[in-house]
């Protein structure tokens, strides 16, 4: 048996994780629109088979994890919301958040590529499930008032980036919000890739900094784009200014030394952005 790392894992493991994931990813991105479609589907079920001690499948957790990570989470979205409101959902996954919002909001759409909740759920009335493609939506134009995703953006093939933030802007309201947490690009890589050197290789297929993707959110009709800062929106201005001064502040920092400020100071890009 080998020396096993923070992860529990030995370093053989952690290998064979980062070469079958690399692999896949490669796939992925070498792959075009309608072979991504088809790839979404299985690619996932491949990599579980192939590396049996990933962590989503060693991982149980508990209803108090679980409980942890739907609380995380709504404190983000908890100052958006209120019981006129429609909410939907990217990568919904076992829907647990989606659950709790219902009782928040008058209506709560969850969207993903495939089902992955307990057959045991109790499913509120207000709840619908949309499994897609990846690329076609079927939600009417403007209908939605609170998009979310959490831990997604990340996953996302360059090609389809603007394919998925057209849709988000698609069926928002005029004034509704695209609210999101993803792993900033100064502090990562964050998925397996980080053990093996400072080049994203396997399933983030990029990360972001505040700059770049308030320029992304900009270019696809998001009026006004704010951070947040202490666990809160920060709807300043300036305060905007500022934040993406340090970022530009710590990318002129040697490497090493940028990656260590920005595990305290960048660990997750998360924004409020409102469609114009």
């Amino acid at each position: 048996m080998g020396k096993k790392t923070k992860e529990n894992r030995t370093i053989h493991q952690l290998r064979n994780h980062f070469e079958v994931e690399r692999e896949l990813a490669g796939r992925l991105r070498n792959s075009n629109r309608e072979e991504r479609t088809k790839l979404f589907s299985s690619i996932y079920d491949e990599l579980f088979e192939r590396v049996p001690d990933h962590p989503r499948l060693v991982r149980r957790e508990t209803p108090e994890k679980s409980s942890t990570a739907v609380v995380a989470r709504l404190k983000i979205l908890e100052p958006h919301l209120d019981c006129k409101l429609r909410f939907l959902e990217f990568a919904a996954g076992d829907c647990r958040l989606a659950y709790e919002v219902c009782s928040r909001v008058e209506n709560v759409i969850a969207v993903d590529i495939s089902d992955q909740r307990s057959l045991t759920d109790i499913v509120p009335d207000n709840f619908s499930l949309i499994i897609y493609d990846g690329y076609n939506l079927e939600v009417p134009d403007a209908s939605i008032d609170v998009v979310f995703s959490y831990q997604f953006l990340e996953h996302l093939h360059p090609e389809d980036v603007d394919a998925h933030f057209e849709n988000a802007a698609r069926v928002l309201k005029e004034g509704g919000l695209y609210v999101f947490d993803t792993p900033h690009r100064f502090s990562g890589p964050h998925d397996i890739s980080r053990h093996f050197g400072n080049k994203l290789e396997c399933f983030h297929f990029q990360e972001w900094t505040y700059l770049e993707m308030s320029e992304l959110l900009n270019r696809h009709g998001f009026i006004f784009n704010y951070i947040y800062a202490g666990g809160k929106v920060r709807k300043g201005s300036l305060l905007n200014a500022l934040w993406r001064l340090a970022e530009r502040l710590v990318a002129m920092l040697p490497r090493r030394l940028s990656k260590v400020v920005s595990t305290r100071v960048f660990r997750s890009v998360t924004m409020m952005a409102v469609k114009g």
